[in-house]
């Protein structure tokens, strides 16, 4: 197989930093995983800077339908869990980590409730359990219904509102990290970025830190059509790479199964219908009203979304269909109003009745199961740099996340990371250090000018196109090659701006993805090939990409232990 090869910048063109701050940590992000990290950081150091790219309460959190899964009813164990993510990441997940996240996982829950947010209670009083794809027992607990991630960001939000006039800890909002700092031994020292409407900081500035947690969510607006919202350009993920972290399984992309279809030219965020109400009994049918999922998986229609998602692809393939339909009619108006207000709520708005009505479904991006590479406290491959929630790698989640580990991932690693940069600190063990080559390089080094906004478009159409649901050698090679045109065009050179970096963020990722994409000859999980489609020993691999001194990417492989004991 013959590689093109990808050359990076380490810097994204951009003014020089006009105003200058410092923390101990800055914390990237206001999500699950941002929130929880800033506002434990804030009890144990002296400052905490937390910045995020528009408002507090509009990442992905917000948006998460389904809930967070935690061993928490007495039958239930977090061996079960474990067993359970095992299957759904397909021989991919690193099994310590997959131990931490679901031993510790029920406390980091209870400790929201202590801090106000408000689950579903059952009659007695206890979290109300429901269940989910890939879930052998309840153990989904949801807030509002279907409304979890806006509860937990509202607890969240009003928990650090409480110690905002604490000098420990301040946030700026509006603020687009453009790259990270690093010091003359490659450790990261703080974050370049770019503040709109606040004051004296307007413009692009350098907060200076001894270390940096990312924790900016997800690549979704990578593809033409994603449940992700806007704001999710993959800016952290970019900003690792080019800065000589290791990336790691960004091939492994979750496509949720169930996402509502408006038609073939409908793009960019789009409504989702929760795994939660097949976990309620609906279920998916076919153009001549065949449940097809039956037989396929001992699960049915609550097999993980990765089998869900190829039954859905292979049925539209075999019916020439560009849907399928999901069933809820007979859970009743009633059930549906009370269980999952916001979905029936949009859904009607957009002219279907999920008490009357088959509601029309295709699998899209949802989920990047792949990241920026960490090890069990966070740490990521460069000195002083953390990540937590989408943006990371943890291992957790293999090839296929299962379905609401996201949010516990987020919790608990955020809680494993404020815990270790406090004993580092302590420990003097995060010296502060002085950044080198502050601003961009400049558009003499290959690969540096920046996408135009213009581009986008273009650019989610080929990733959609070559590295989307289905894939093959084909198609990833052709991606390839056009991402690298697009590179090369003439019109790339935009000016700097925050259109224009979030823009390249998402060819720099998109470059890397489709490199990997194309390097893996199997189907596993979240990556499927059609020319390869069964799954191979030979790639029990993590792929891991990072940019070397000369800008290139290389790719990197780990072998991953065979997990005893899980079921198969």
């Amino acid at each position: 197989m013959n590689e093109l090869p990808v050359v990076l910048p380490r810097r994204l063109a951009a003014a020089a930093p006009g105003w200058t701050t410092t923390a101990d940590v800055v914390v990237v992000g206001s999500g699950i995983a941002g929130l929880t990290c800033a506002l434990r950081l804030r009890e144990r150091v002296d400052r905490v800077l937390l910045v995020t790219k528009t408002v507090l309460s509009a990442g992905s959190t917000a948006w998460a339908q389904g809930g967070i899964a935690a061993a928490l009813h007495p039958e239930d164990t977090p061996q079960e869990h474990l067993d359970d993510t095992l299957v759904a990441g397909a021989g991919l997940c690193d099994v310590e980590a997959v131990r931490a996240l679901v031993t510790e996982g029920p406390d980091r829950v209870r400790e929201l409730v202590a801090l106000g947010a408000h689950f579903d209670l059952d009659d007695g009083g206890e979290i109300k359990l429901t269940r989910e794809g890939g879930h052998h027992r309840d153990r989904i607990a949801h807030a509002g219904g279907d409304a979890t991630g806006a509860e937990i960001s509202r607890a969240l939000i009003a928990a650090l509102q409480q110690v905002r006039d604490d000098p420990g800890i301040e946030v700026v909002e509006h603020a687009l990290v453009v790259d990270l700092m690093t010091a003359a031994d490659g450790a990261v020292c703080g974050v370049t970025l770019h503040v709109i409407g606040e004051g004296q900081r307007d413009g692009v500035g350098a907060a200076r830190a001894r270390a940096v947690v990312l924790a900016t969510g997800g690549l979704g607006q990578i593809y033409t059509s994603t449940t992700n919202p806007p704001v999710a350009t993959g800016d952290g993920m970019a900003a690792a790479l080019r800065a000589g972290a290791r990336v790691t399984d960004l091939e492994f992309v979750q496509f949720h199964p169930t996402v509502l279809f408006l038609g073939e030219g409908s793009t960019g965020q789009q409504p989702l219908i929760s795994e939660a109400v097949r976990g309620e009994g609906a279920f998916l049918v076919d153009d001549t009203g065949r449940r097809f999922m039956q037989g396929r998986h001992e699960l049915a229609d609550l097999a993980p979304r990765d089998i869900v998602a190829r039954g859905i692809l292979d049925v539209m393939g075999e019916r020439g269909l560009d849907h399928v339909w999901l069933d809820a009619r007979h859970l009743g108006a009633a059930f549906l109003e009370e269980r999952f207000p916001s979905i029936v709520a949009r859904c009607r708005e957009l002219g279907f009745d999920p008490a009357v009505d088959l509601l029309p479904v295709a699998p899209a991006q949802h989920y990047a199961s792949g990241g920026v590479e960490t090890d069990l406290r966070g740490r990521t491959s460069v000195d002083g740099l953390y990540a937590c929630g989408e943006v990371s790698c943890t291992g957790v989640h293999g090839a296929n996340r299962l379905a609401s580990n996201s949010l516990l991932e987020g919790l608990v690693f955020a809680h494993r990371i404020a815990d270790d940069v406090t004993a580092r600190l302590e420990a003097g063990d995060l010296a502060a250090r002085e950044p080198v080559g502050v601003t961009g390089e400049g558009r003499d080094v290959p690969g540096s000018d920046l996408l135009d906004r213009r581009l986008r478009v273009e650019l989610q159409r080929t990733m959609t196109r070559g590295c989307g649901p289905l894939r093959s050698a084909g198609s990833t090679a052709g991606a390839q090659a056009e991402l690298a045109a697009l590179a090369e065009l003439p019109v790339a050179s935009a000016d700097p701006g925050p259109d224009a970096w979030e823009t390249t963020n998402l060819l720099h990722l998109g470059q890397a993805l489709a490199l990997l994409a194309r390097r893996r000859e199997e189907t596993r999980g979240g990556h499927v090939r059609t020319d390869f489609p069964e799954r191979e020993e030979r790639w029990r691999v993590h792929q891991g990409v990072t940019r070397g001194a000369d800008g290139r990417l290389v790719v990197a492989e780990r072998t991953v232990a065979e997990p005893m004991g899980a079921r198969a």
